[in-house]
């Protein structure tokens, strides 16, 4: 009879942690997707508040820039208040702060409110990498942050997606009316179906994470990673950038409803990203990581030299499959690095991470300025080639 009943413990148990994962990897994806909901309406925005591309872009940026720098501080306030107490107050604070976006007219006022919104969703990256660490069993963390990060990777896709759907249909303000439905009912899930932290929370000094992060930079492995990192996002973000532009121009001449559909395919890419931690156990972290970056260079630097769309489009899935492979497992690679401060260390890599997702669209729409595509996109692939070097020359793959 103890047997059955440990059994069906263990079951319970089983279940707990797969609807666990399940709501984590949703909440991933829909926080992050906010980050690139504006990349198929800069566009709109250039035409509708009559400014430059350039100046548009802002709407997408001021969130990123806003919600790199909230990385620094949330890992530390998880830390003091608990993970699943920050977790909430930012998709109460996302439910509330999404929809009034959508009910202005005016950039600038665009431009701010996008900014605190990307304060709000910091809030989730730093404490949900914690609270993993926490809450789940060794054996299966690298599986569940595989999950996480395949949302975070995902939402550059599905974002963009639903955002061009909705805007398409009934108009730019309503993607911020939805978007702001689904944080209500995302905040739901997690407050009835996530358990709080079972650890005693910090009490302590809040500003000694920012200590440990000055011993950390001082790392020569972990700025190499570092410098890999910034080229991430920089390269997806600002590949997606100069993509829609290049669909729509003579070349291809799609509409936005095409585009739609070729921005759709690159999920499959981001298929990879469970699958990671499966790769590094069997081929260490240094190689999958070295693997990922090359298929990502690969992809990208393919795909300004074609004016086939088929072929096109299977070099954008080829660099998002490489970059789906590169964004896990370098978390992985940055945690070993960082040892006993491994939560400041990726708290950092996440700060870093978004500061490149900031920087990727100002360079490509500056680079689309020349007229040059094939620039455009070789640019950003000799970006990321330099991350791909860098990363040979990551020496040990553990903090002593």
């Amino acid at each position: 009879m103890a047997e059955i009943a440990n059994k069906i413990n263990h079951a319970a148990s089983e279940k707990n942690y797969s609807m666990m994962t399940i709501i984590l990897f949703w909440c991933g994806l829909v926080v992050v997707s906010s980050l690139y909901i504006t990349i198929p309406l800069v566009s709109i925005f250039s035409h509708t508040f009559n400014v430059s591309s350039a100046q548009a872009t802002w709407v997408s940026s001021s969130f990123s820039f806003c919600y790199a720098i909230g990385f620094l501080f949330f890992g530390a306030l998880s830390e003091q208040y608990g993970r699943k107490q920050i977790i909430l107050t930012g998709l109460i604070s996302l439910t509330i702060i999404t929809p009034i976006i959508g009910a202005f007219d005016n950039l600038n006022f665009v431009i701010t409110l996008r900014g605190i919104q990307g304060i709000a969703a910091a809030t989730f990256a730093p404490s949900v990498l914690a609270y993993v660490a926490e809450m789940f069993p060794i054996e299966k963390r690298v599986t569940t942050i595989g999950f996480i990060s395949s949302g975070f990777l995902m939402a550059g896709i599905v974002g963009q997606v639903i955002s061009s759907l909705v805007s398409q249909s009934f108009g730019w303000n309503y993607v911020f009316y939805l978007l702001g439905a689904i944080y209500l009912v995302t905040t739901l899930l997690v407050i009835f179906f996530i358990p709080r932290s079972a650890v005693t929370e910090n009490k302590g000094n809040i500003l000694a994470p920012f200590k440990t992060m000055g011993k950390v930079i001082t790392q020569k492995s972990l700025v190499l990673c570092y410098i890999i990192t910034i080229m991430l996002l920089l390269s997806f973000v600002g590949m997606y950038t100069a993509l829609g532009n290049y669909l729509s121009s003579s070349e291809f001449g799609l509409d936005s409803q095409d585009i739609l559909y070729v921005r759709s395919v690159g999920i499959f890419g981001m298929l990879l990203a469970p699958f990671a931690g499966r790769l590094v156990a069997k081929f260490s972290v240094k190689k999958v990581l070295h693997g990922g970056l090359a298929l990502a260079v690969i992809g990208l630097s393919l795909l300004g030299f074609s004016s086939n769309l088929i072929f096109l489009i299977i070099m954008s899935v080829v660099f998002v499959a490489g970059i789906a492979i590169s964004v896990p497992t370098l978390i992985s690679l940055v945690g070993q690095l960082g040892g006993a401060a491994r939560g400041v260390a990726v708290s950092l890599y996440m700060f870093i991470l978004f500061i490149g997702a900031t920087i990727g669209p100002v360079i490509s729409v500056n680079l689309l300025k020349t007229g040059s595509y094939t620039l455009t996109f070789e640019v950003l692939a000799m970006l990321l080639g330099i991350g791909l070097i860098v990363s040979f020359l990551i020496k040990k793959e553990s903090a002593e």
